[in-house]
């Protein structure tokens, strides 16, 4: 028997041997920076294995010699070994070897032993070549170099399997879906996927693995280690993978280029995602929804959502996260660092891809267009939330009162109303509120700041709503119609309200009088005649309003600017005050 057929493995360098993929997340918006698939075992525990091949080779010339010298009568019974084909059998697994020197180091695999030692970084291996091949590590000596592309290996049974690379030779072919493979133990890896085995078992989290590599990757997570630090950045991974991806931002190399459109991806796997969007190809199932995925990573996230599993903390304030991008975006605003400063504003940003989103507010961009509808959206994000719109679908309930919302953070933000908790507060007036959004733009009447501009008219805006309101009014455009009346309006929540003037509809009741209104704004405003509050002040004059829509009027007073509404004009002013 071959050893190579006895040990079945033929592993290459971890860059070669681990398809570790730096993944860079399609989605601009989801909280998935870099994630990565390990296909096979670790290298360095494989290439052990490799090297003992050539151990037992050594020992059982070794053998020999001393069986010549000291045990004629083992010299027959080796003989007899070769000529009538006995078999030395491990007594573990019932794998039998032709030589006594291959049991013997095979015996190792069951029993642990690794009795050579490195004396460098103290780490033991089960053989002497497994040891000299280590040493290479630290020495750095890679003595066999391909000669078609350069790279170089520290064993020639690595730079063979690299050389399948270039020759394209898959021998090892699995029977039940065709694929193929460079290498035995790939396929064998591969055939678990058929059988469902997943024989590595994390001790800490129970979660189980199709390889050893995978489960050393994983392990990880919970220790926090990564050994493998960018030399440009000082930026850490817990593969090498992950580095060598992370290196091409720096090189700004792009080597996988999509044949139908000619973009340029990082890795593999990324083009092989990025065709998915050609093809419409979403293979990965939710077997509790049915939502289908285009990469197996966001399938992950999802069953997260079913399951309500957060398994990264931020251990500054306990905070617990569905994913590792979502925890380290986190930590940035913990140190407070924002590198990326907007020129045109001077919004800052923790993140290089963040500011690059955030540009297109300003220029206009709006790359992600509905389907069904045509309307176009700056993010990813918020069009997947618009898709919720057409299918009806609501994944996130409330377990208090049962409303469901089409994401996430609106569900956090209604669990708010139930606990009063009002957690963004104005460093100038003492206010509270439930939204950061609603904070900002609070923090702009204080500053009179209005950064957003009108490119058709010039007006300017506090935030964007504002401005997507504003720019309605140019294009005349109303789609939403009344029924009833034919009334038309150019935004969704306009008409929304007007059906309450119709149905009678007053769900938001003063507790102090009784009063009931169709919105809860207006009973906001209703309760300053209570409270006595006005928020709202002229700076010319210093007289005090209970709404922005009649300080608006009374600063005409002074510009000499006739103060004339329409009905209509007042009605959906009052909208888009209200509606901030």
């Amino acid at each position: 028997m071959k050893i190579e057929e006895t040990f079945s493995v033929k592993q290459e360098e971890t860059e070669e041997q681990t398809k570790m993929v730096f993944i860079k997340e399609e989605s601009e918006d989801v909280t998935i920076e870099e994630t990565f698939s390990v296909k096979h075992e670790d290298t360095e525990e494989q290439t052990d294995l490799m090297a003992l091949k050539v151990e037992s080779q050594g020992l059982n010339e070794m053998e020999e010699k001393d069986q010549n010298e000291k045990r004629d009568d083992f010299i027959i019974g080796e003989k007899q070994t070769e000529n009538t084909g006995t078999y030395f059998t491990c007594q573990h697994c019932g794998k039998s070897f032709t030589l006594k020197g291959h049991l013997k180091v095979h015996m190792r695999i069951h029993t642990g032993e690794k009795p050579f030692r490195c004396d460098q970084c103290g780490k033991s291996f089960p053989g002497m070549n497994c040891l000299n091949r280590h040493i290479k590590i630290h020495s750095g000596e890679k003595p066999f170099t391909c000669q078609q592309c350069g790279k170089s290996f520290t064993l020639k049974a690595q730079l063979k399997v690299h050389m399948k690379i270039h020759t394209g030779e898959k021998p090892f072919t699995c029977q039940q879906c065709g694929k193929s493979f460079t290498e035995k133990g790939h396929l064998k890896g591969h055939m678990r996927t058929h059988t469902g085995e997943k024989p590595f078992t994390c001790k800490l989290c129970g979660k189980r693995f199709t390889e050893k590599g995978h489960l050393k990757v994983h392990t990880r997570i919970h220790t926090g280690e990564k050994p493998f630090i960018c030399e440009q950045c000082g930026k850490s991974f817990t593969q090498k993978g992950s580095l060598t991806g992370h290196m091409r931002i720096h090189n700004e190399e792009k080597p996988f280029t999509c044949k139908l459109c000619g973009k340029s991806l990082t890795t593999e796997l990324n083009l092989k995602y990025h065709m998915n969007i050609h093809t419409g190809e979403k293979p990965f199932k939710c077997d509790q929804c049915g939502k289908r995925f285009k990469r197996k990573l966001t399938l992950n996230y999802h069953l997260r959502i079913h399951s309500g599993e957060n398994s990264f903390v931020c251990h500054q304030c306990g905070k617990s996260f569905t994913d590792m991008n979502c925890l380290n975006r986190h930590v940035k605003n913990h140190s407070g660092v924002k590198s990326f400063t907007c020129q045109q504003c001077g919004n800052s940003f923790t993140e290089k891809r963040r500011l690059k989103v955030h540009m297109r507010i300003h220029t206009g961009e709006k790359p992600y267009t509905c389907s069904q509808c045509g309307m176009k959206f700056i993010y990813k994000l918020t069009l997947d939330s618009h898709m919720r719109s057409h299918t009806g679908e609501s994944p996130y309930t409330c377990k208090l009162c049962g409303k469901s919302f089409s994401r996430r953070g609106n569900l956090k933000c209604h669990m708010r109303t139930h606990t009063g908790e009002k957690p963004f507060t104005c460093g100038q007036c003492g206010k509270s509120f439930t939204r950061k959004p609603t904070l900002n733009c609070h923090l702009k009447l204080h500053s009179r700041e209005k950064c957003l501009i009108c490119h058709q008219c010039g007006k300017s805006f506090p935030d964007i709503n504002c401005l997507n309101r504003h720019t309605n009014n140019h294009s005349a455009e109303k789609s939403y119609t009344c029924q009833q009346c034919g009334k038309s309006f150019s935004l969704k929540e306009h008409f929304k309200v007007h059906m309450k003037s119709h149905t009678g509809e007053n769900p938001h009741t003063c507790k102090l009088c009784g009063k009931s209104f169709s919105r809860k704004g207006n009973l906001k405003c209703h309760m300053r005649s209570h409270t006595g509050e006005k928020p709202f002040t002229c700076d010319q004059c210093g007289k005090s309003f209970t709404r922005k829509l009649t300080l608006n009027c009374h600063l005409r007073i002074h510009s000499r600017e006739e103060c004339v509404y329409s009905a209509e004009k007042v009605s959906v002013q009052k909208d888009a005050i209200q509606s901030i």
